[in-house]
Order: structure tokens, then sequence, then C-alpha cells
């Protein structure tokens, strides 16, 4: 069996952060691992608080992971602080893990802040060139790349500019933009884009993390990245058109829809 790492805060909700993740490397079947680097109060429609890991504990973690099940692919979320993002580079920096996968968690759904804005800085130096995939939304790549970001050949540009930074590819994420929802892959190379129809929706939490995290799944289970930015937007899309419609905002998506479908006949 294929194995994964996300390293991300903690959603007590479910919709995001390693609930999402574990969720949906366990959709792909893939065995999910997990480093915690925040404990996040939140829901679907605030985030009432979160409280960092120590970075000695977020170190430990990484290297217990790695004692035992080294995986075969890692997805980084949340990192509130340069000192958490410091610990996570320096262990990964050493451990050289492959396939992995950046989601730079800035805001929560509802546009609480999940990452100290001065902090960029840190997570241009430290954790993008770590990255394999980085997977910013529109206004991520807007804060990283410094640009704004009204088109489509904008995207492209923030593309280059972040993956000039040192990753090996960018997908810069179409689902603030307005129309549909495509997303524009950059690899250094070539320009892909994943189109998809807008789905008429709020029930959207999360849908960040697991996008990457399905990102990560495919990667461990052999894919290029290409085939594997193509193969989560497909998950993604049908997570989001098959929502439960939890909780009294951004209720989260569905990350078992084919498992449901499949085995209950319906979306429950």
């Amino acid at each position: 069996m294929k194995t994964a790492l996300s390293i991300a805060g903690s959603d007590c909700s479910g919709g995001a952060g390693i609930q999402a993740d574990l969720k949906t490397f366990s959709a792909h079947g893939v065995f999910g691992m997990t480093v915690v680097t925040s404990i996040v109060a939140e829901n679907t429609f605030t985030v009432v608080e979160y409280q960092d890991a120590r970075p000695d504990i977020i170190e430990k973690q990484i290297d217990a992971v790695f004692d035992d099940i080294p995986p075969d692919s890692v997805k980084i979320g949340m990192l509130s602080c340069r000192e958490t993002m410091a610990a996570v580079a320096g262990r990964l920096a050493a451990l050289k893990p492959r396939n992995l996968v950046v989601d730079p968690v800035m805001y929560a759904k509802n546009g609480c802040a999940l990452m100290d804005p001065s902090a960029i800085d840190a997570l241009i130096s430290l954790i993008v060139p770590l990255a394999d995939v980085i997977t910013p939304n529109i206004p991520e790549a807007e804060k990283i790349a410094g640009m704004e970001i009204a088109s489509r050949d904008d995207m492209r540009e923030a593309a280059r500019r972040i993956r000039a930074m040192g990753c090996r590819a960018v997908v810069v994420k179409g689902g603030h933009s307005s129309g549909d929802a495509v997303d524009v892959l950059f690899d250094g190379a070539e320009f892909f884009e994943f189109p998809a129809p807008r789905i008429d929706t709020k029930h959207t939490h999360g849908t960040g993390c697991t996008f990457s995290s399905a990102i990560a799944s495919n990667l461990a289970l052999g894919f290029s990245v290409n085939d594997a930015v193509g193969r989560a937007k497909a998950y993604i899309s049908a997570a989001i058109a098959g929502a439960p419609g939890l909780g009294k905002g951004n209720g989260p998506v569905h990350h078992f829809h084919e498992l449901y479908k499949n085995h209950f006949g319906e979306s429950r």
C-alpha cells in the first residue's frame, strides 16, 4: 500500500486540514499519516482560535513518521508562522521526501487568517523551494508572486514567477475567478489548463486541502504531475458537486462520493 503524510493544521469540524487530508488519502486507497502543526478551533463559518504546536514537537512528529513508515508523498498545509516553517523546512530538507505538495494556506474559506502575514517571506524562502507542486489559489498566488491577477494570462505570469522561486511545478487554482473554474499548471516548460464547470454552491470548505492531498495521493500512486493534477481536479469537482450540505456556513465537500455512490447508490 502506498503512503502519504500530511503536515498541516487540525480542523475540529472535519472539513479541512488534516481531517480532510486523511479522508482524501483514504478515498484514493493511500495510507495516511499526519504531523499536526496547529490545533484550530473552527467550524464552517468562523475560526475561533488556533494554537501552534511547538517547533520541536513538529520536528519529532516528522522524524517519528520517517523513522518507521517513510511516505511516498508529503502534503504541506497550514504553517501559521515562520517558526513552524523553519521546523518543517529543516527536517524535510534533511529527509528529502519524494512528491512534496505544498498548499500555501493563508486564509480559511470564511476569510479568517491562518498565516501570519509577516511570514510570507519565510514561506517563499523556506517552503516554496522544497515543493514538487505548489497549489495557490488566486489570492495566495497574488501574495506570493507580488502581483494582481485579473485574467488567465495573469495566472500564467504568476505561475512563472512562483516557479522561479525554486519549486518544480505550480498550479494556480481558478476557483476565485469568474466563469468556469480553470486551474493553470506550469511545469517550467509548458502550461496546461484544467477546466471544470463552476458549481453554484457555498459548500466549499476544505477544497484547497482536499485538492492538494488528492494530488499528493496520485503522485504516491505513481502518476505524473500532469495526470495527478487532472485526476485531482476531477475528484474535487465531484466532491463539491456531492457536498452533503452540512453546517451553517461554507459546508464541507463529500470526500467519499464515489464510495457512497457505488456502495449505497446515493450520496448520504
